[in-house]
């Protein structure tokens, strides 16, 4: 399967990079840049590894031409223009961009009535099973249980709470039939009164190198059941994308996540 990549002399992109040409059944289709020392370098010599006898460009649309699928992990901007790239094109899309605005949920929605998109907040294989496991107890403890989400990533972050909390709580939600946006509080501040009944917290920490680490704590009278991912490198995000770029390969168009991926429901 031919992968592009875009947004590929970033951090994730140079990952990515490494890990399709790692990767029986991939071959490394192109990678793209709007502009800077990596145009015109060789992909796998920019991404420390070998020469993919590929080069850095500017043309999205000659990426897309080019790959089966394209993985990107960039801005909510560019996630709705890949989008629509995808749809008109007819190619595979996998998004892990978070911070997603209502545009970009609805132009990727628009595009996978067209093609397959996989859209997650973490493309991490273990945070996909701590949504499954979240969901799950979520359902059999039931609201006599408090659920509170936390998270912690590094100082550069810009958003909060991450994209992974959200999801948390959304699968959290699922599992007790309500809404996230009726029975979410993502702030405590001052004389806040007592806890409502069902209600799902999210607590926010950022500082030094932190990956990412997820903690979803279920507190009920007399214990406490908390369940925790901690990345320690985002190695695992650019493995799942990659998985997920191959999981596409005969697929009927639609919007898809990596728990479907995983088989995880």
């Amino acid at each position: 399967m031919k992968i592009g990549i875009v947004g590929c002399a970033g951090r994730m992109g140079l990952m990515l990079i490494q890990e399709v040409l790692a990767t029986s059944g991939a071959t490394l289709a192109g990678g793209i840049e709007p502009g800077g020392a990596a145009v015109g370098q060789d992909l796998g010599l920019l991404a420390g590894t070998i020469p993919a006898a590929v080069a850095v460009t500017t043309d999205t649309k000659a990426l897309f031409a080019a790959s089966d699928a394209v993985i990107d992990f960039t801005t909510p901007a560019a996630a709705k223009i890949h989008a629509e790239l995808a749809a008109a094109t007819g190619k595979a899309l996998v998004i892990g961009t978070t911070g997603l605005g209502e545009d970009a949920r609805a132009a990727i929605a628009a595009a996978a009535k067209k093609t397959v998109i996989i859209q997650a907040a973490n493309m991490s294989v273990g945070v996909n099973v701590l949504l499954a496991l979240t969901e799950k107890l979520a359902a059999t403890l039931g609201p006599e249980y408090d659920i509170d989400i936390l998270e912690m990533h590094h100082r550069h972050k810009v958003d909060a709470p991450s994209g992974t909390a959200l999801v948390l709580g959304e699968v959290a939600a699922k599992g007790r039939k309500v809404s996230l946006k009726d029975v979410a509080r993502t702030t405590r501040d001052g004389q806040v009164g007592a806890r409502p009944s069902g209600e799902i917290g999210f607590a926010t920490l950022r500082g030094g190198d932190v990956v990412g680490d997820h903690t979803v704590v279920f507190a009920g009278d007399g214990e406490r059941i908390e369940i925790t991912h901690k990345a320690s490198s985002r190695v695992i995000f650019a493995k799942g994308a990659v998985r997920a770029a191959l999981w596409t390969k005969g697929r009927v168009p639609g919007l898809y996540s990596m728990r479907d991926v995983l088989g995880l429901g």
